[in-house]
């Protein structure tokens, strides 16, 4: 039988990068990936045995280089959070810092969030979402490869308990049109918070990520929004 949602999960929303890994990121994805690193698989994850207690759960999609991953675990060491990203050296990165502060409270995936989303994860089992930059994919011919789309907003909003937040962030104004209208036509999110602002605005409470800096670099400005699960 064909899945309903077949003909999307042809269109990935991102392209595996072959940028350089240093020896010290592989080292970190052959050592520190036993103590840090979950596989994928089509198994949902059991979240109170891989932390070994019940505590809230944040997801955050493709953390590059783990900058607010890394900064939000260590503050908040009550909840537990799982970062979703596919390229190697920014993982390594990531598992290198986690190593040297001494996290507890924090594991990777390296596979795409949508199928982690699907297949790992239980209904209602996050208390936050974190989509900070995604790939704009500028150009018109590509924005099906963008990663926001209705179908994508429904998939998280299942995994979020009802009150649960998504935080999404963008500093390309016409994908911030794009995701201004999935989620007015939303019946399952409504907007708690929305800022747009030149990288000043700290209400949201993270610290500016690499490709936002990127963004301001070049005279973007930011737009930021905290969804709830209705």
């Amino acid at each position: 039988m064909t899945r309903p949602d077949s003909k999307r999960r042809t269109i990935r929303s991102f392209v595996r990068r072959t940028g350089r890994i240093t020896p010290a990121q592989a080292l970190a994805l052959k050592e520190l990936w036993p103590r840090y690193g979950l596989e994928y698989s089509k198994a949902v994850l059991n979240l109170d045995q891989v932390f070994g207690r019940a505590a809230p759960r944040v997801l955050e999609i493709g953390f590059g280089n783990g900058e607010t991953l890394l900064r939000e675990a260590a503050e908040n060491p009550g909840s537990d959070y799982i970062g979703v990203e596919v390229h190697e050296p920014g993982i390594g990165h990531c598992l290198i810092d986690a190593s040297r502060a001494g996290l507890a409270n924090l594991r990777v995936i390296r596979h795409d969030a949508i199928d982690v989303l699907e297949h790992q994860v239980e209904d209602g089992a996050l208390s936050r979402v974190n989509l900070l930059f995604p790939d704009p994919w500028p150009k018109k011919r590509h924005h099906k490869r963008r990663i926001v789309q209705a179908e994508f907003l429904h998939l998280v909003a299942t995994k979020l308990a009802v009150g649960g937040t998504m935080f999404i962030a963008t500093d390309w104004e016409n994908y911030a049109d794009h995701i201004d209208d999935l989620i007015a036509a939303s019946p399952d999110f409504t907007i708690a918070e929305r800022y747009i602002h030149n990288g000043s605005h700290d209400s949201l409470g993270r610290e500016q990520t690499k490709f936002e800096r990127r963004g301001l670099r070049e005279g973007h400005r930011i737009r930021d929004w905290r969804l709830v699960r209705i």
